[in-house]
């Protein structure tokens, strides 16, 4: 899951994204909330964890401005004005949920993971592609009901196929999806991974165009059909 941070408060948002990559979490930062919006904009997020006092555009605002121009994505408000008032204006303007601050870290960390289990639901429990079988519940591969052991930035670009399967991905897109605009390696790097995941899965038994290259496009499974 990846998740931008949007929080002025140096420290707390350097303690706040400690925290959430020791979880496995991917975490962004943006430190205004005109930034926060570009960041919105330009990558793809499962969660967006918005203060509600920022420089430059507030957190109100800039939920509200998200919501109308379509963006579904769960946000949760971190605010310092615990009045009902500001509350329901902040729920009103789009967001899931809140936290006051000082907020306990693993109170929020539980509403952080209760958000995300609403993306989860909706899923499929299980992702099949002809002898394939991915679980995300237990981060496991099968090919043929053969275990394949994949690093998990393997697993990561084959789940991110798996979960849009008819979708064609390039090189800068999958790194948009998987890693952090703070870490991303060049797009050769996306090469690489792809031919070790295709060399594993053939190895399991599948044809080594599984993972095909829509020449001038990018990435896809293998259309069957």
């Amino acid at each position: 899951m990846k998740i931008l941070l949007v929080e002025d408060e140096y420290r707390i948002a350097k303690a706040l994204a400690e925290v959430l990559i020791d979880q496995n979490y991917l975490v962004d930062i943006a430190n205004d909330g005109q930034e926060g919006l570009e960041f919105a904009k330009a990558f793809p997020y499962d969660l967006i964890v918005l203060d509600l006092m920022l420089p430059k555009l507030d957190g109100i605002t800039l939920c509200r401005q998200l919501r109308l121009e379509g963006y579904s994505i769960p946000i949760l408000l971190l605010t310092a004005k615990d009045t009902s008032t500001d509350i329901v204006i902040g729920l009103d303007a789009g967001a899931d949920d809140y936290v006051v601050k000082p907020f306990d870290l693993q109170e929020l960390m539980a509403r952080i993971r209760a958000l995300l289990r609403r993306i989860i639901t909706i899923l499929p429990p299980v992702f099949e592609w002809e002898n394939l079988r991915l679980d995300p519940s237990i981060y496991e591969v099968k090919y043929n009901e053969q275990p394949v052991h994949l690093t998990p930035k393997e697993y990561r670009i084959l789940e991110l196929f798996l979960r849009h399967s008819h979708q064609v991905f390039n090189r800068n897109e999958i790194l948009k999806h998987l890693w952090s605009f703070e870490e991303p390696p060049g797009e050769e790097t996306i090469k690489v991974h792809i031919r070790s995941l295709r060399q594993k899965l053939k190895l399991a038994g599948a044809s080594v165009d599984f993972i095909e290259t829509v020449y001038g496009l990018g990435y896809r499974l293998k259309q069957t059909f």
